[in-house]
């Protein structure tokens, strides 16, 4: 078993696509629309071809109540590797100088990772790990 793919709603499909391209090497399907819904979507596959993201996007779905710069019950964050340290060291600059917050800065963790956590545009927690 693995996991197939994760969902977010997000506001601007569009925008956040757009991220996950530059960012991450992501490349998007065509996009899926329901007319008589309003919903649409994009499945995001990454260069090493496993677990995807969907992104969708409805009018009436309400905002997260929690707080992006908090931790809070349920899912926290999709963590992405990048390949190495130097990697992760420079993803992150890139993402600091395009102006995107980064909430934690490139570390060891006590359980053998190398990372940074950074706030995608909608402000999606996602660990850059090596």
């Amino acid at each position: 078993m693995h996991i197939d793919h994760i969902a977010l709603w997000v506001r601007d499909l569009d925008q956040v696509r757009a991220f996950y391209e530059t960012y991450f090497g992501a490349t998007a399907n065509e996009k899926y629309s329901n007319v008589s819904k309003g919903f649409s979507s994009y499945f995001l596959t990454f260069p090493d071809g496993g677990s995807r993201l969907e992104i969708m996007q409805m009018p009436g779905i309400p905002d997260t109540k929690n707080e992006a710069l908090s931790q809070f019950m349920g899912l926290i964050h999709i963590a992405i590797s990048v390949g190495s340290k130097d990697a992760v060291d420079a993803l992150t600059q890139r993402l600091r100088t395009d102006g995107y917050t980064i909430v934690g800065e490139p570390r060891h963790t006590g359980d053998g990772y190398y990372e940074s956590v950074i706030l995608d545009p909608e402000e999606n927690r996602i660990e850059i790990t090596a």
